[in-house]
Parts: structure tokens; C-alpha cells; sequence
């Protein structure tokens, strides 16, 4: 089945083309020309991914970001903006949006921050990762739209929010969204390029310490004076969550 994407851009000559030019790649588009008819259909039908431009008249894309995120739907979202400060940027993410592309913008970029959102929230296959459980303390993810359970771990999805037992944990949004990959895949060792793939889009090279940083800084948060550590380190392949 074609993967959906429901795109709302008021500029007719950017949403004809960027329509055809989706459509050409393998997605099922439907072109809205406003926030208005991108709720209704949004509502009608979800699709698997939205695009929406920023600046559209009524009803803008960061309204439908927040009108969206509000009613619990967690789509993935990619703006499209001509706006370059940060402070616009910071505003698109803190509405609910995933991810932007500055107009004027090469198709090849939207194309591939598409394929890194519709990634981030899918499974991760069998045999993508390291393989392997964590044995005894492996437990099954207990995973429904809204929530995901693993070691120790609760997560809920569309409030976006973490706990350890009955502490709650304060997470910024990478953090969360790396929790929530490993609890996801609770007793399966993810190697770097996988967690690189689903998190940031993209494989920042054998010498990049991002991925160890933000371990790091989520193992601060998780850990607990005489419990068990649930991220483990697997020495040259990658992270598993699991309770020894």
C-alpha cells in the first residue's frame, strides 16, 4: 500500500508541483489549499504524514499543528516555511510539527525528511538491529497507540510524557523520542546506524559521539540509586533497554 500524505500549501504553483513530484515518488497526496480543509480531511481520513505550509490565510499550518497535537494526533509533520529565524523555527516545533524545510526548498530534501519521519514512526523489522535479547531481564513491550510499557518503563505518547515506576521524568524532545525507540524494542540490542536512522533521519559516521551524548544525558535521568540501569551498552554495536 502507498504511503499517504495529506499536503495543505495555499501557493497553488508549489502545490501542484510538489503534489505531481509526490506522486511521482510513490505517495498517495491529497492538495489542500488551507489549514481549514487540511483539518476536515486530516479528520476524514488520517493519512500517514502532513506537510503544511506555515503561512496560510484563516487557519495557518501552526494552528493545524496545535489543533492536531491537542486532539492526541500523532502524525508526523513536516512544515514548510519561509521563515529563517530560529525563533520561528523553535515556534513550529513547540506547536507540534516534527521536522521544517526552508522554502525555497530542493524536492529531494522533502523527500528524504519524509522517509525519516514515516521511519521514526514505524516498527523497527527483525534483524534491522543487532539481534539478540537481554535474556532474563528481557521482558515483552506492552505497546498501544497511546501507550508503550517496557522495563520498569511507562510512556505516554500523546501527552508526551515518561516514568520511571511513579517518578516522572523530565525529557527533552530527542530524549523522549530515544526512550521511547528502545522501550519499543525492549530486549533487542539496536546498533548505532539503526537508532542514527530513526532518530535523526540520517548516520552521522563512525566517529560522531551524538548518539553517546544523548545515552548519557538519558541515563541521568533514568538511573536510581539501587535499581538496576536499563540502558545497556552492547561494546561496538549498540544499546539495548532492558532490566538485569
Amino acid at each position: 500500500m502507498p504511503q499517504t500524505v495529506l499536503l495543505a500549501e495555499d501557493d497553488r504553483a508549489i502545490r501542484h508541483a510538489l503534489e505531481r513530484a509526490l506522486a511521482l515518488e510513490g505517495y498517495e497526496v491529497t492538495a489542500v489549499a488551507d489549514g481549514v480543509e487540511a483539518l476536515a480531511q486530516a479528520h476524514k481520513t488520517p493519512p500517514d504524514v502532513l506537510v503544511l505550509d506555515v503561512m496560510m490565510p484563516g487557519i495557518d499550518g501552526l494552528q493545524v499543528c496545535r489543533v492536531l497535537r491537542a486532539e492526541g494526533d500523532r502524525t508526523p509533520i513536516l512544515m514548510l516555511t519561509a521563515l529563517v529565524e530560529t525563533a520561528d523555527r523553535i515556534a513550529g516545533l513547540d506547536a507540534g510539527a516534527d521536522d521544517y524545510v526552508v522554502k525555497p526548498f530542493d524536492v529531494e530534501e522533502v523527500f528524504a525528511r519524509l522517509r525519516a519521519l514515516l521511519r521514526r514512526t514505524s516498527p523497527v523489522p527483525a534483524g534491522s538491529g543487532a539481534g539478540g535479547t537481554g535474556g532474563d531481564g528481557a521482558r515483552e513491550a506492552q505497546i498501544s497507540d497511546r501507550q508503550v510499557e517496557a522495563a520498569g518503563i511507562r510512556m505516554d505518547l500523546q501527552a508526551r510524557r515518561a516514568w520511571r515506576g511513579k517518578r516522572e521524568l523530565e525529557l527533552t524532545r530527542t530524549e523522549f523520542e530515544l526512550l521511547e525507540l528502545l522501550a519499543r524494542n525492549s530486549g533487542i540490542v539496536l546498533d548505532h546506524s539503526t537508532i542514527y536512522d530513526r532518530i535523526w533521519g540520517y548516520d552521522f559516521g563512525p566517529g560522531s559521539k551524538n548518539l553517546a551524548v544523548y545515552v548519557g544525558y538519558l541515563r541521568r535521568k533514568l538511573d536510581e540509586p539501587g535499581a538496576p540501569q536499563l540502558i545497556h551498552t552492547v561494546r561496538g554495536v549498540g544499546y539495548v533497554l532492558r532490566e538485569d
